[in-house]
């Protein structure tokens, strides 16, 4: 796994909309955001210095405004943070992880049949 950022959920919420469309001045992160999150513009601006600190975004100065462009893409970020949840909780084990979801009920048809369909394909690889 690589040493990729770990990103709090309200850095999830900044990167999705970065990942969506980017660059984003700040008052356009404010905007989008504050519907959801009632943040001020001092809240997102001191989330979008520490992700820049962390190498998950940067900025550029592009006259008055400072845009911001995410750094980490979202399937490195997805596989850091399945790392992470799986390490965490199932001291690594995907076994366990999908035991568990599967004897909680929290495993429908088109689950397994996915999960069949995705272990067929890497057993031919």
């Amino acid at each position: 796994m690589n040493n990729h950022p770990i990103l709090s959920d309200g850095e999830w919420k900044i990167m999705q909309k970065l990942w969506e469309n980017a660059p984003q001045s700040l008052t356009e992160l404010v905007e989008i955001l504050f519907d959801e999150t009632k943040w001020t513009k001092g809240t997102v601006s001191t989330m979008l210095s520490r992700m820049a600190e962390k190498g998950a975004v940067r900025a550029e100065n592009k006259g008055r405004n400072k845009f911001f462009y995410p750094i980490l893409t979202k399937n490195d970020a997805e596989m850091q943070e399945t790392g992470h949840f799986l390490n965490k909780v199932y001291d690594g084990s995907v076994g366990m992880m999908i035991s568990s979801m599967a004897g909680a009920g929290g495993l429908k048809k088109e689950d397994i049949d996915e999960l069949y369909a995705i272990l067929d394909s890497m057993r031919k690889e």
